[in-house]
């Protein structure tokens, strides 16, 4: 599949670094930025420079697109439907999965095939062993241009529905920006008594290592709707243990608001009765 034409539109940080993928694989790139000249460092690895965002869209069968947000892909791509026909349209936009499936009904209606995806790494990644993107929509346009999206990274399918990627892709997200909400109040606990950031995050990588498999034993609670088996640390335990980081923070003249809505779903969850589950109980409060 080496020497497939393909043509990006949007030359960030990200859509160059997906650019220089596919040059790197091999591929007949075409690019186009609103911005013409982020596309000269492109031009001068092998690419071919589009006048405009119309003339890329023609120039390959294969069109991805990675910009700012669904209303810069709505933007860019609007004005162009009369030459959408027949092309495949990857939209590596971040974005909702609702959006996503408007999308995809859009370029339906202008005879485009479409997926859908999340790009799970930063742009230094791409191309790498540690990158994987996310993929959602019709089956056969996935498997048809697999190879080509290959050069991201590694390619994960997740089914028919437009909006899965872009679910999944959020869902990724929240995990790490959980993470990391927790470790800047561990970072900035330490730092308010004038100790070493520095000497204490190894600690914290190393304490965060054992948390990184407990999304696998909560998931099987989750799916099983059993909180109260062969529970270790019960939820009544651990929130009047939580108060201790409010007091602390007081103590220490720093704020604990990034742990607070934890403690809030822990507190009512109690309150209602379930004390003697496991934490991951809270998840029944996030139900609308």
């Amino acid at each position: 599949m080496n020497g497939r034409t393909v043509s990006v539109v949007g030359l960030g940080d990200m859509g160059t670094a997906l650019a220089e993928a596919l040059l790197a694989a091999g591929h007949r790139v075409t690019v186009w930025n609103r911005t013409a000249a982020k596309a000269e460092r492109l031009v001068a690895k092998g690419a071919s420079r589009a006048e405009s965002a119309a003339d890329a869209i023609v120039a390959s069968q294969l069109v991805v697109v990675c910009l700012l947000d669904y209303d810069s892909v709505s933007q860019v791509l609007g004005p162009h439907t009369d030459v959408l026909a027949g092309r495949t349209l990857v939209n590596l936009t971040n974005g909702t999965p609702g959006q996503a499936r408007e999308m995809a009904t859009w370029a339906a209606d202008h005879g485009a095939d479409y997926l859908d995806g999340g790009i799970m790494a930063v742009p230094p990644m791409i191309a790498t062993p540690e990158a994987f993107v996310l993929y959602s929509g019709p089956s056969g346009t996935f498997e048809t241009w697999q190879p080509v999206l290959d050069a991201f990274g590694e390619s994960r399918y997740l089914g028919d529905d437009a909006g899965a990627a872009a679910l999944q892709d959020l869902a990724l997200l929240a995990g790490m920006y959980g993470v990391i909400a927790g470790s800047l109040h561990a970072l900035s606990l330490v730092r308010s008594t004038g100790g070493s950031t520095r000497e204490f995050a190894p600690l914290l990588s190393k304490w965060l290592q054992g948390v990184v498999t407990w999304p696998l034993a909560a998931a099987e609670q989750i799916d099983a709707g059993d909180y109260g088996k062969d529970v270790v640390s019960n939820l009544g335990m651990q929130a009047a243990g939580f108060a201790n980081h409010f007091i602390a923070a007081e103590e220490q003249g720093i704020s604990a608001e990034l742990l607070l809505p934890v403690y809030q779903l822990m507190q009512r969850r109690v309150a209602d009765g379930h004390g003697h589950e496991d934490l991951v109980g809270v998840i029944e409060l996030l139900k609308r």
